[in-house]
């Protein structure tokens, strides 16, 4: 197979709304029951197994399914008790074990010859981590993608642990999260309580909400109302059994682990002992709800690919080392930056720093040359940077760029939007063409990278970080400095909305301030209403006087990586920027009287 850029989607596939199609329908025998199985794809190439939870059936995989089936021998199944397979009313037969003995036997019977990989969700997790740990697993079973399932000893163990060190808030906030498991184990009384919800229309409104996606991405069985009471047997089959008396469960399969942040079933610490037990390890955060198979099948379809790929002697992609857990690496190894306007100045030392904690950095530029000389003091101390030539302020371009960055190198983990003009001079003395100019580059500058290639971070559903560099002048009204400020400001407000919107995302978006700081932007602004020669003057006057405040771009590229780091969304950097920053919070009237009668151009 031929391995993807890096962190890249399979574009080729397009999800849609129509159900998928299998090539073959058969019925396997385990035990007393006919389970019902569905394979789509070469049945010569490696195999996938897609193994759903409650209250689901294999439909709750039709959007993954079209997204792997053009590369692999793709089987579903509907497991004990839903769906087409065998129903029962017995509690017993909800056991994890009779589960895993349901899954050999699908197996067995759709790949005889060779282990197969495994994709399964909620219940369908919980189940395949019985399975995994089974004595010689590893022998059957060649990798296992776990979405929002855990296994329920490891979860015991966890607990246990945490309670016995006096750390209750873990335990107590899981408890919280878990607790409508007790309305599911009463028997009768979910059929009362929650007959309203089990209608299908009500059903699909519901996930669709929780998971912020479409209500029709919500894809349900026929047996969709006996799945939802039937299937809650599993709770009372399992759930006070493997909490109350963990088991030590190990296993040698590569396990990867797709964990949603608003899971409202398990939360992320719940898993923060899984390397104890499952040493091949992967592990990656999504910013979304419990099912992402509805909301994220591109994501899933990737990160399985990518595991199945590697484990198979494939080279590991970048998405795929980052999630590798237990391995060294530096702060940013493993993750690509992309900034603009990084041939000089902030843009430049903001690569190299990025750089040097092992970050991977496409930086563009207007001068094409001052990318190339960035990427090569990267490259000769010893890191890896790849150039291009941009004007941010042209849309289209921008555009083409963020395609050609994704198809070469994947999409970023780390977007700064840095490049930037000054300009001078009062308002009327400022042609239309010159402010227009000003917010072309400064406000459209950042709103191109951020609807390019911010748009594609959101796309992947790993979450990452937006860097949108305003100023100190954004909320600094002063004289002389219109088309400049209003820009900055724009950008800190925009940045302020950005934030908001993708918090669901799991994208932190930062806006960074500098006051005083001596970068090539001073030497080249323009001076609006004066002569080439007084433009000239003021220009090395005012570079002179920044150079004097000692202040260089490397000290804004260190408080960058800070901010990243540190997740904090507005940064003033300089001590005058902190100032004015709190200064215009606390007596803005006194800011703009000031402003009205001092003027610094």
């Amino acid at each position: 197979m031929n391995p993807r850029p890096p962190g890249d989607m399979p574009k080729e596939n397009i999800v849609t709304d129509q159900i998928p199609v299998p090539d073959v329908e058969r019925t396997v025998r385990s035990g007393e029951f006919d389970l019902a199985v569905y394979e789509y794809g070469d049945p010569d190439a490696e195999t996938i197994v897609l193994v759903h939870g409650w209250p689901d059936d294999h439909h709750l995989w039709d959007r993954v399914i079209p997204l792997l089936a053009d590369r692999f021998h793709v089987v579903a199944y509907d497991t004990r008790g839903h769906g087409r397979s065998t129903r029962t009313t017995r509690t017993a037969d909800y056991r994890l074990d009779r589960f895993a003995a349901d899954f050999f036997a699908v197996a067995d019977a759709v790949s005889p010859g060779r282990p197969v990989h495994v994709l399964a969700h909620d219940w369908g997790s919980v189940e395949m981590w019985e399975a995994v740990c089974e004595p010689n697993a590893a022998d059957r079973i060649a990798s296992f993608t776990s979405v929002s399932g855990p296994n329920l000893d490891h979860l015991g163990k966890w607990m246990r642990d945490k309670l016995s060190r006096g750390a209750v808030w873990g335990p107590f906030t899981q408890l919280l999260s878990s607790a409508y498991t007790f309305l599911f184990m009463t028997p009768g009384v979910p059929r009362v309580v929650l007959r309203p919800l089990s209608a299908e229309k009500v059903w699909q409104r519901f996930v669709g909400l929780m998971n912020e996606t479409e209500p029709r991405n919500v894809k349900l069985g026929p047996a969709f109302r006996s799945d939802f009471f039937d299937g809650m047997r599993i709770y009372r089959a399992n759930i006070v059994q493997r909490l109350l008396n963990p088991r030590e469960r190990r296993t040698e399969v590569p396990v990867q682990l797709v964990i949603a942040r608003r899971d409202v079933a398990v939360r992320p610490a719940g898993y923060a002992d899984t390397q104890q037990w499952a040493p091949r390890l992967w592990r990656r955060e999504v910013g979304s709800g419990h099912w992402l198979p509805f909301s994220h099948p591109e994501l899933l379809a990737t990160a399985t690919t990518e595991l199945v790929e590697s484990v198979g002697g494939g080279t590991a992609t970048r998405a795929l080392r980052r999630a590798e857990v237990g391995r060294e690496r530096r702060p940013f190894e493993d993750q690509l930056v992309v900034i603009t306007g990084g041939g000089s100045g902030i843009g430049r030392e903001t690569a190299l720093e990025f750089a040097r904690r092992g970050a991977e950095i496409v930086l563009s530029d207007i001068d094409a040359d001052a990318a190339k000389e960035t990427a090569e003091l990267i490259t000769a101390a010893g890191g890896l940077a790849h150039p291009y030539a941009l004007d941010v302020s042209d849309g289209a371009a921008v555009a083409e760029h963020a395609a050609a960055v994704q198809s070469a190198h994947g999409v970023p983990d780390i977007l700064i939007n840095n490049a930037g003009i000054g300009q001078a001079g009062d308002f009327f003395a400022t042609s239309a063409s010159e402010f227009d100019r000003v917010l072309r580059v400064n406000l459209g500058g950042v709103i191109n990278g951020c609807r390019t290639f911010g748009a594609a971070m959101a796309e992947r559903g790993l979450g990452g970080h937006i860097v949108n560099l305003s100023s100190m002048a954004a909320y600094m009204p002063q004289r002389g400095f219109s088309a400049y400020s209003t820009s900055k400001s724009a950008v800190f407000m925009f940045s302020d909305c950005l934030r908001a919107e993708l918090a669901g995302k799991g994208i932190e978006v930062h806006t960074v301030c500098p006051g005083i700081v001596h970068t090539n932007i001073v030497a080249t602004t323009r001076f609006s209403g004066v002569s080439g020669e007084e433009q000239a003057r003021r220009q090395v006057k005012y570079d002179n006087l920044y150079r004097m405040r000692g202040y260089g771009p490397e000290k804004v590229a260190a408080q960058i990586v800070r901010a990243v780091e540190r997740g904090r969304a507005v940064v003033p950097v300089t001590p005058e920027a902190h100032l004015q920053y709190h200064f215009n919070r606390f007596a803005p009237a006194l800011a703009r009287f000031v402003a009205a009668r001092v003027k610094l151009t």
